[in-house]
């Protein structure tokens, strides 16, 4: 079997999800990705006609992410019109899928040269913009598997397992503090890229704007839980809230503990990024040096009320509907 080697990996800074307070919430998620090209292209010294396809994840493709969002970004880099591009949805691990099906391409002695990645902006296009919720609105599905709110997963999980709100709340704190120290440091230069106003030409942010190492465990502790008031609303068919319907599936949880919080749960950013991945020929034909080569990849799969390992159902584990 071929080898599939990542040669390099670049990123804009993170921006902070919200229209008009994020400092990427003016650029539009195609030039986002458009940069993030051509920084690759030009750290890398690759030729962009040997670039045999763009393979990005995003999970909101609606709006400006609709039309396929990967082939309109190569076209808003000005790579050759030669050069194709593809979009997929696996949820929060569309990105890493890109890569796993840019290294699947390689790998096979299909492809030489791929570009992997993913793309956001949860500023312009928020979740829920497609309107499909979790289940693309399938009547028929909702019924065979009630797929509950991706916090109220995560909040039921944190009951299944022990956590307490101080456990989840320690945990943010400690990794605001390493993301803080990482900036400081420059930890990230390597793969960061300062993005600019297209039309403007300005720099618009060089560093990540979301982490708060001056969080407090005092003031986490104040924030409400995110998703308390959603785990109450009915949901099912004959009334059933969230909540309800997860402990139906798991009866050994007396009640879910709302856990999460705005402090304690992943970030919304606007931000792209990219690897570039080669064929073991392309590498040596153009003496490259690789940062690291792909061994293997795989997916797995559960019941979709939780990516829990607790037995419901004798099934493999699989988080593509929580991921």
């Amino acid at each position: 079997m071929a080898h599939a080697y990542i040669l390099d990996a670049v990123r804009t800074p993170r921006g902070r999800g919200k229209m008009g307070k994020g400092a990427l919430s003016s650029i539009h998620p195609q030039e986002l990705l458009a940069q993030t090209l051509n920084q690759l292209a030009k750290r890398t010294g690759i030729e962009k006609w040997d670039v045999d396809d763009v393979v990005v994840g995003c999970v909101t493709q609606a709006n400006e992410q609709g039309a396929n969002l990967a082939r309109n970004a190569v076209l808003a880099a000005d790579w050759p019109t030669e050069v194709t591009g593809v979009t997929l949805n696996r949820f929060c691990g569309s990105g890493l899928q890109a890569v796993n099906f840019a290294a699947m391409g390689v790998m096979s002695a299909m492809q030489r040269l791929v570009v992997a990645g993913g793309v956001e902006s949860m500023s312009r296009v928020p979740l829920g913009t497609d309107g499909a919720g979790l289940d693309g609105n399938n009547v028929h599905l909702r019924k065979t598997h009630f797929q509950v709110p991706q916090g109220i997963s995560a909040d039921l999980i944190a009951s299944l397992e022990g956590f307490a709100r101080e456990d989840v709340d320690l945990f943010a704190l400690e990794s605001q503090r390493r993301a803080g120290l990482a900036q400081q440091e420059g930890r990230f230069a390597k793969s960061l890229f300062p993005v600019y106003d297209p039309e403007k030409g300005v720099v618009m942010l060089e560093r990540d704007e979301y982490p708060r190492p001056s969080t407090t465990l005092e003031g986490l502790a104040q924030l409400d839980p995110a998703f308390a008031a959603l785990g109450a609303m009915p949901f099912g068919f004959n009334g059933e809230t969230p909540d309800q319907l997860a402990l139906e599936r798991y009866p050994q949880v007396e009640r879910i503990n709302h856990v999460h919080t705005a402090g304690n749960s992943s970030g919304i950013v606007d931000g792209a990024a990219a690897v570039l991945l080669a064929s073991e020929e392309y590498v040596k034909t153009h003496d490259l040096k690789p940062r690291a080569r792909i061994l293997a990849m795989a997916t797995a799969g559960s019941e979709p009320s939780s990516c829990s390992p607790h037995r419901h159902r004798p099934r493999k584990r699989r988080c593509d509907s929580q991921a």
